[in-house]
């Protein structure tokens, strides 16, 4: 395949994702579990595609960043957005550590990254007392508590189905 056509595969394979994080994020909102302290967004068992390649960096990002317009709240445009794209990076870091042949350490940054980076926004901007580390603690909790389920709970029969039927393959450079 010639340079040109790469780079417009990586685009095109970008804005699928991208368009998939949406559609799954605008579905998880249909039962109330796209925005707020506890989310079980479907979209994040996309969160594993970095994994397969790196057009799901920005695919992610994109599609969280447009996600999050439906939340009404420019906080969450940006810090989910940030935290979405810290942990595709990570994701991707660690695609290669794998146990019997899954790379379940590469699950764990969308995990801890949005517990963290979310759990500190709504803390700091959403809770009727303001910042303390009790409710940095508990938001931080409630979110990466929903990450680790669609992460792990979805994301390792995802991995395994993708892996079989090798969507990706060779696409991870």
């Amino acid at each position: 395949m010639s340079q040109k056509q790469d780079k417009i595969n990586y685009i095109i394979t970008a804005a699928i994702i991208a368009a998939c994080y949406v559609a799954l994020t605008f579905i998880s909102n249909l039962f109330g579990l796209a925005y707020g302290p506890i989310q079980l967004r479907i979209s994040e068992v996309l969160t594993i595609l970095p994994v397969f390649t790196p057009a799901a960096i920005p695919g992610l990002a994109i599609g969280c960043f447009i996600s999050n317009f439906a939340s009404f709240n420019i906080l969450d445009i940006f810090f989910g957005t940030f935290a979405t794209l810290a942990a595709a990076i990570l994701t991707y870091m660690l695609r290669n550590i794998k146990f019997k042949k899954i790379p379940l350490l590469a699950f764990f940054p969308p995990v801890i990254i949005n517990a963290l980076i979310i759990g500190l926004e709504i803390s700091i901007f959403f809770l009727p007392e303001g910042f303390t580390l009790y409710g940095f603690v508990i938001s931080g909790l409630e979110v990466g508590a929903g990450q680790l389920i669609v992460c792990y709970a979805l994301g390792i029969p995802a991995y395994i189905a993708i892996s079989k039927y090798a969507v990706f393959k060779n696409r991870n450079k």
